[in-house]
């Protein structure tokens, strides 16, 4: 399956944000290229494009951690992908749930 007519960075990726289905919270952001999606598409789980690594990577392929894909949409500018999967497992490295644990302190002063 060929990757839509999707508007790719200049590097020739998509942004893409991984949702749990269930809960809706949102677990990592990662990089789709057009091999990556075929990947998603063939296997029904998440794949990635490494930017650090320079190479393809399936999510859960070293830790089991895998990401079943339930629904991707594209977002109305064709340049952010939203998968809604069924995790099999934390989605962070760290072992978090979420890649988004960390608290930030906002500033409540009117400016």
């Amino acid at each position: 399956m060929n990757m839509p007519n999707f508007k790719l960075d200049k590097d020739g990726l998509l942004t893409a944000v991984v949702q749990d289905s269930h809960t809706r919270q949102v677990l990592m952001v990662a990089w789709v290229n057009p091999q990556a999606y075929e990947k998603m598409a063939k296997t029904g789980e998440t794949w990635f494009w490494s930017r650090s690594r320079q190479e393809l990577w399936h999510k859960g392929g070293t830790s089991g951690n895998t990401q079943k894909i339930v629904r991707m949409s594209v977002d109305c500018d064709l340049d952010t992908l939203l998968i809604e999967v069924e995790p099999n497992g934390p989605a962070c490295h760290t072992g978090q749930t979420s890649c988004f644990f960390t608290e930030l302190e906002m500033d409540q002063k009117p400016k």
